[in-house]
């Protein structure tokens, strides 16, 4: 787990904690010279916004993407196990399942007798989310919680740190616990970032990548001591750790672990530059014709379409989001290959509008039989395009098994599609294929693309 706010070194002192060497694990290894790396390597991994998970039907994580690096320059090929849960993790590893766990395992004397630990060492601590403030009613000392009403998942670590806390402050601190089956962890953060509830706490990486989205938060006072945690693996297979561990002290993978570091914990999420909307010179942008043009290839009203361009660049053709996706469509350069697209091409405005126009087409069909009328349906694909098809298929089977109807998107998909930041869905592989996902973002996109739609249509003639 990664708490950026005790984190104050330069990159090179970040890099030399990662090395696990015997020194820090209590454990002694045999040079790696002895052994050879496998031919496949078998990684272990959980579900979560830090470690794996799927978005856009691109696979993404931050562990993923390093062992994905480890794995690409060593010429080995990863087969990627995922587990319900961490104590599922370690016996997978006990038991020889997967070589490597490539998710946050405690630094404990419980884990250190079953694990050895290797690659990214990192520290978090559970720490209080609260809106910036000006210094005079900024919370920075945990007695000041005393007379506070501060809300956290019911049952959590979170809830039982908080009674602890409390206890040792002589009571006062307004716990409110709160069913997990209605709201989790994700959605309190966004809760405190709208004004709803003044307060919560959540692990410090978790807060660190919900901040790249609600730039309003302050997540700075930490109300827990740090835990250290790393990668592990078998305590015979100490070799291999080794092996990562020399890896990642090499000047070239010291600055992609940086890199890495920045983009799935520093860069903004949900930003989109270039100029507002604006309808007054009776147009929606100066792509309307290419707008026009390439939506007779799907059917649908062209400015649909266009309220999408803006919603997801601002018709900025220069936009980079942080998973890659680029221009005034917001393509990904693996999909853009597989239809057709050269990576050079991608920013032109005009295979990029055309591009995008036969992504939606190629969804509109794929969920055809399952929401059958068309303009309902237009959620559903804008959804798509949003978080990946796979996201809402998934949607569609939980929300069957709630009881709503799967083939209504408001209040129905759109909630269900919610549930997928809830760890009891997730790990549901009966009726969750696809795991993990931030289904907020994807159902403010909906209803975003949608209002610009409307005013479209009240200002902008068909």
């Amino acid at each position: 787990m990664r708490d950026f706010c005790h984190i104050l070194f330069s990159i090179l002192t970040i890099i030399t904690l990662i090395g696990c060497s015997s020194s820090k694990t209590g454990e002694t290894s045999e040079s790696t010279d002895s052994f050879a790396l496998p031919d496949t390597l078998r990684v272990g991994t959980l579900y979560s916004p830090t470690s794996y998970f799927i978005y856009r039907d691109e696979t993404l994580g931050f562990d993923y993407k390093l062992i994905k690096a480890f794995c690409e320059e060593k010429s080995i090929t990863m087969n990627i196990q995922v587990a319900p849960s961490l104590e599922k993790l370690i016996e997978m590893l006990d038991s020889g399942k997967i070589d490597i766990v490539t998710y946050e395992v405690p630094i404990t004397a419980e884990y250190k007798r079953r694990a050895y630990a290797c690659g990214p060492v990192s520290t978090n601590s559970q720490v209080l989310v609260q809106p910036l403030k000006d210094k005079s009613s900024k919370i920075t000392d945990v007695t000041q919680l005393v007379g506070k009403d501060v809300y956290v998942e019911k049952n959590s670590k979170y809830q039982y740190r908080l009674e602890n806390l409390n206890e040792e402050l002589g009571g006062g601190i307004n716990i409110h616990a709160v069913n997990r089956d209605t709201l989790i962890t994700e959605d309190l953060i966004q809760m405190v970032s709208d004004g709803t509830i003044p307060l919560t706490v959540v692990d410090s990486d978790i807060a660190r990548i919900n901040k790249t989205y609600y730039k309003n938060l302050d997540i700075t006072l930490p109300i827990s001591f740090p835990q250290r945690s790393a990668w592990a693996v078998a305590q015979d297979n100490s070799w291999l750790g080794d092996s990562i561990n020399s890896w990642l002290k090499l000047d070239e993978n010291r600055q992609a672990y940086a890199w890495l570091l920045k983009r799935y914990f520093e860069l903004a999420k949900n930003e989109t530059i270039g100029y507002s909307l604006d309808l007054s010179k009776g147009r929606i942008s100066v792509y309307d014709n290419l707008f026009k043009h390439y939506s007779k290839i799907i059917n649908w009203d062209w400015r649909l379409i266009a309220a999408q361009g803006y919603v997801e660049s601002r018709f900025d053709n220069t936009v980079i989001s942080w998973v890659g996706a680029k221009g005034i469509m917001q393509v990904m350069p693996s999909t853009a290959r597989a239809l057709g697209l050269d990576p050079d091409d991608i920013v032109n405005p005009d295979p990029n509008i055309r591009t995008a126009v036969e992504i939606l087409r190629i969804l509109d069909k794929s969920f055809a039989s399952k929401v059958p009328d068309h303009n309902e349906r237009k959620k559903f694909v804008v959804a798509a395009y949003n978080s990946g098809a796979a996201h809402i298929y998934d949607a569609i089977a939980i929300a069957k098994k709630i009881g709503k109807n799967p083939a209504i998107w408001e209040n129905n998909v759109a909630d269900a599609l919610l549930l997928k930041a809830n760890p009891d869905i997730y790990n549901d592989t009966s009726i969750c294929k696809y795991g993990y996902f931030r289904g907020r973002q994807t159902c403010t996109y909906v209803k975003e693309v949608f209002s610009v739609y409307n005013k479209c249509k009240n200002k902008i003639p068909l």
